[in-house]
């Protein structure tokens, strides 16, 4: 195993981490705005992955549309209950 294999497999467990604990802080947050915060971690996490496995497009689709798009309208939310 060499170095910049075990540099990326490395960088994947980190992301890998990130996006368990934001899904873990996604389910266990008590307010909304916090969720939403877990929510932007693990997604960009996951766009991490997907970078690392090569597929640039796909981890920028993953920002724009759900990152975004999902994060605004979840804000949208959370500002209109208040």
């Amino acid at each position: 195993m060499d170095v910049a294999s075990a540099t990326e497999t490395i960088i994947f467990f980190v992301f890998a981490t990130i996006t368990i604990l934001g899904a873990l802080g996604l389910i266990y947050a008590q307010r909304v705005a916090h969720s939403m915060l877990s929510l932007i971690f693990c997604f960009m996490a996951v766009s991490g992955i997907f970078i690392l496995m090569g597929a640039e497009f796909l981890a920028a689709i993953q920002i724009l549309v759900y990152l975004a798009s999902v994060g605004l309208v979840v804000l949208f939310g959370i500002m209109l209950t208040r």
